[in-house]
């Protein structure tokens, strides 16, 4: 069980002691019980001598039926302290684990994977988890426990009454349990129904722009609504065998109450059971046999939680990406040793190798999928290299704890990520802890202190999922400042200047030429003229290195670069006419 729910030391001891509440809840449920049963007991047996019943004992069996009453409160409370906040508890750290171990997953983990799917897994996975912790589990242990020690006494008080009492619970656990295989198939069957449905939506709400555009909305839209009917039936289908296997399951169980009847009319006759008995083992018999429904109820909630905790394990069992943390490089020099690498099949890096010095500014440059991207990944250790190895500062990328290399390296994407939080906060990513002085300084740097000062709360404007209410070049100049920021010894810029206007570009241009002084700088572009001063430029063409040199020489070479940059400055003088 512990394995099944992925708990840990802690946990385990949180869901034992969840178990021994549910267990006292019940048992003092039985003493109540047990008290009426004597209360009762004592009213028949006066009525049967045509006496009055004894008061005494009468105000006694009321003292212990408030007593019991009272304790039953009791342990009700503390189910819900022992149960609820444990599992309410244990289901935050299982979703900051789930976090952190994707976290810390290499990038490639991700390739393979949907949003929605590791969306499930933090969301509906543990709410699962939870629920089965909470109302599952700990309910399912206190009653199998407080049956079977029930079906332990009545033994000893009527041992034939109580085997046909419990005669038919063999035969409904195992209706049940036998129902498993199938039931968990078609549990998979949903999941993977709502997964797919998940998926459908989020790529339904990210493209409303082209739905609308082309008229893709409501009924036109045919796959999400397949998909959501797909969901649909796989719901129906599966509770409705899960209720056919519950409800037959139960009705089997409760003909042990005419068995229990049965037979003990027939001791009775017998002259071998009292009708006191009989009359104890039929009203014992409602009560043990709404428990053991409970029981019935719970097992394919438990059977189902396999597919979620299934998908769990297999994530937490994903390798993580690891090396030495405490690393100091001793220079800031780059190297690429033979390196190749694969996207799946697809070899998109081709035995590639060169050499960066530290402090100087080059620049990948190439027609579109020929690697540049995919080789600035690997160098900040995104990725790691199928074969050859890349350094810096003389060490194996390979060998270094992922987070302390990325300590060296500010980046600045092409496809810039913002949170739906303050401008304040989303500049301070580059740097924890930084105050608001530093902000305001790198975002001085970054031309984009003038705009976020006229917004409507200036820095502490809330800006929308992922910088709704910025322009792409805001959003982009919000990214440089956070590399102004961190203030690393190697920059990685991706395309930092697409989405700007030519009046901002130069902006930036000049604020980043302040920024990559003194350091060791990869820039990946298209627009070639951009580029022109590096002190390097690599050229990339399907995955290998074609040209490397400084934009003179290759210019004079007429190849690739030479090829790009003449078709670039032909297109600029384009225009729209007829």
């Amino acid at each position: 069980m512990y394995k099944l729910l992925g708990l840990d030391k802690e946990g385990c001891k949180a869901f034992n002691r969840a178990v021994i509440a549910c267990v006292l809840t019940n048992l003092s449920l039985l003493l109540s019980f047990g008290v009426i049963l004597q209360i009762i007991s004592l009213i028949l047996e006066s009525v049967a001598a045509e006496a009055v019943p004894d008061s005494n004992k009468l105000w006694i069996f009321f003292g212990l039926a408030v007593g019991a009453a009272v304790l039953y409160l009791a342990a009700l409370r503390n189910e819900y302290s022992k149960t609820y906040t444990a599992a309410y508890n244990e289901s935050e750290k299982i979703r900051v684990e789930v976090a952190e171990r994707l976290r810390k997953l290499p990038l490639s983990f991700f390739n393979g994977k949907d949003l929605s799917e590791l969306t499930t897994n933090i969301m509906a996975d543990c709410t699962t988890i939870e629920h089965v912790m909470s109302h599952v589990a700990p309910e399912l242990v206190a009653h199998i426990f407080t049956t079977a020690l029930t079906c332990l006494l009545l033994s000893f008080y009527d041992w034939r009454m109580s085997l046909a009492l419990f005669a038919a619970l063999p035969i409904s656990i195992a209706l049940i349990v036998l129902s498993k295989g199938i039931q968990r198939k078609f549990g998979e069957r949903f999941v993977s129904a709502k997964l797919d449905a998940a998926e459908r939506v989020q790529e339904y709400l990210e493209g409303i722009k082209v739905v609308k555009a082309f008229g893709l909305a409501g009924e036109k839209f045919e796959a999400l609504k397949i998909s959501l009917n797909k969901m649909m039936r796989s719901a129906m289908k599966f509770e409705i065998l899960s209720g056919t296997f519950i409800v037959t399951a139960s009705l089997v169980l409760q003909s042990g109450m005419g068995l229990v009847v049965f037979v003990g009319v027939a001791l009775l006759s017998g002259g071998t059971l009292s009708a006191l008995k009989l009359f104890f083992f039929t009203l014992i018999s409602v009560k043990i046999y709404s428990s053991l429904i409970v029981v019935l109820t719970l097992l394919p909630e438990l059977f189902f939680l396999f597919v979620s905790t299934r998908r769990m394990q297999a994530l937490r069992t994903e390798p993580t990406a690891t090396g030495e943390e405490n690393v100091k490089l001793a220079n800031y020099n780059i190297e690429l040793r033979n390196v190749s690498f694969a996207y799946r099949d697809e070899q998109v890096v081709k035995n590639v190798s060169f050499s960066i010095p530290q402090n100087s500014v080059t620049a990948f440059v190439g027609p579109s999928g020929s690697g540049k991207t995919t080789i600035s990944r690997l160098i900040a250790r995104f990725w790691d290299v199928k074969d050859g190895e890349i350094l810096i500062g003389g060490r194996d990328v390979r060998s270094i704890d992922p987070e302390t290399l990325l300590n060296y390296l500010s980046i600045v994407f092409q496809d810039v990520v913002l949170f739906n939080d303050t401008i304040m906060n989303n500049i301070r990513i580059g740097k924890r802890g930084a105050s608001d002085g530093e902000v305001y300084h790198a975002a001085r740097l970054a031309r984009c202190d003038e705009f976020i000062r006229a917004a409507p709360q200036g820095y502490e404007t809330i800006i929308g999922e992922n910088g709704s209410t910025l322009s792409g070049g805001e959003r982009q100049r919000i990214s440089i400042a956070r590399a102004f920021l961190k203030d690393a010894p190697i920059v990685l810029l991706d395309e930092a200047t697409a989405s700007l206007d030519p009046e901002n570009e130069t902006e930036i241009q000049d604020a980043i030429s302040a920024l990559v002084r003194g350091r060791t700088v990869i820039v990946i572009a298209h627009r070639l003229r951009t580029v022109v001063g590096a002190e390097k430029i690599i050229v990339f063409d399907a995955g290998r290195l074609v040209e490397e040199g400084s934009s003179e020489d290759l210019l004079t070479q007429s190849r690739l670069f030479a090829r790009l940059y003449r078709l670039q400055q032909e297109s600029l003088g384009w225009s729209l006419g007829r």
